[in-house]
């Protein structure tokens, strides 16, 4: 087919895409982090009241008290897949003192995984194991309204930009 001489060039293009590459930013690191987070923290509060159903009210050491989410930051790096990690701070068992004693709230936790896992002498107690069954759909509600309350936040942000110019 011959050319028939018309020739079109785009300008702007390039702004374009890199105003969507910001977008794309804003919206999947700082929003999805952040409306991640509040899923696990839905998680962790489910966590921690199975773990204060269980926690023994004579001692110092409460499991709930060392239930935390932290963030994940080996799995960004390798997959870039954003990740927070639910569990319970044991404590370091290496280091602890002759007797194991009992160093109050907030205080070491090793016998943590045994009550979760049970032992052949104690039947497990699992505290962490029926949160996903117990607060699995709250959490993805949670995840759902944040994440959709930033995307409307950074798409009012854009109409503006857009309209000052």
């Amino acid at each position: 087919m011959a050319s028939d001489g018309i020739s079109y060039e785009m300008t702007g293009l390039p702004e374009l895409l890199g105003k969507l590459d910001g977008l794309e930013y804003d919206i999947k690191r700082k929003g999805g982090r952040f409306a991640l987070r509040r899923a696990a923290q839905v998680l962790e509060a489910q966590a921690k009241a199975n773990a204060a159903r269980i926690d023994d009210p004579t001692t110092g050491r409460n499991i709930a008290d060392n239930i935390a989410i932290r963030w994940s930051g080996r799995t960004f790096k390798k997959t870039g897949n954003m990740m927070f990690r639910l569990g319970v701070l044991t404590g370091s068992t290496k280091n602890l003192e002759p007797g194991n004693p009992d160093t109050g709230s907030g205080g070491a936790t090793p016998h943590a995984m045994l009550v979760e896992l049970g032992t052949k002498f104690t039947p497990a107690q699992p505290y962490l194991r029926p949160v996903i069954d117990q607060a699995g759909q709250q959490a993805v509600d949670e995840f759902v309204t944040q994440y959709s309350k930033k995307i409307d936040r950074v798409l009012k942000a854009a109409k503006k930009k857009g309209a000052g110019k």
